[in-house]
């Protein structure tokens, strides 16, 4: 894997809701100057942050009823619409997990399959944020197995802002379960080139951080 390859393996993440517009502006050109695939932000800072990256290949992602999940489905059907509207081109949103933790699948798939078809119908892409620390084995598995069906272009360990991150276990069980029909992004806790590779290397073909200028500086000296 080139550094090149391994920066557009990465959603340069501010997610803070006291950034400033300041805070946003340098880092789209640090985005820039690393060629990472994306910015993941927040919705507001949408406009903004697609005019600081016009001269770029590098992608506005948008976190969609985010962090908690608890919009109703109606409201995250338009914020996608609105995020992608305003220039995102991926999405990246958390599951109803009062829905999920009430065992009404059928819910979870609905909201799925909705927010996947608005994605689709605009040519972006689409990440399904599972928020893995609050669920358990057979929670991420059914998960997995309605993505199978409705097929977003992403599976997502976490948003970091729960009480825990991505982990390797957590990634492989996804990669068991949905094999190469659905990728995986880990985000959430990885701050090292050595975190990185270990989840690349179980799975993952994105990661999500705010550390990828250390992670990819790192990987420079190490090739």
């Amino acid at each position: 894997m080139t550094v090149q390859e391994l920066a557009k393996m990465i959603d340069h993440t501010l997610l803070s809701p006291f950034a400033k517009e300041a805070d946003l502006k340098a880092h789209c050109e640090i985005a820039k100057k690393y060629n990472f695939k994306t910015v993941a932000i927040n919705n507001a800072t949408i406009e903004l942050c697609k005019e600081e990256l016009k001269d770029s290949d590098v992608l506005c992602d948008a976190a969609v009823s985010f962090p908690l999940g608890q919009c109703t489905l109606d409201t995250k059907v338009f914020e996608t619409i609105d995020a992608i509207e305003k220039g995102a081109m991926e999405v990246d949103y958390v599951v109803n997990l009062v829905k999920l933790k009430s065992g009404d699948w059928d819910y979870v798939e609905e909201e799925m399959t909705r927010i996947v078809a608005e994605c689709n119908k605009r040519n972006a892409v689409s990440k399904v944020i599972f928020e893995n620390c609050y669920l358990d084995e057979s929670e991420k598995r059914k998960l997995c197995e309605i993505a199978t069906r409705v097929k977003p272009t992403f599976i997502k360990t976490s948003t970091g802002f729960g009480t825990g991150g991505a982990t390797l276990e957590d990634v492989k069980l996804m990669k068991e379960c949905v094999g190469d029909a659905i990728k995986i992004k880990a985000a959430g806790g990885v701050r090292t080139i050595d975190q990185a590779l270990a989840m690349i290397e179980a799975g993952a073909s994105r990661i999500g951080t705010s550390n990828g200028v250390a992670i990819v500086d790192a990987y420079k000296e190490r090739v």
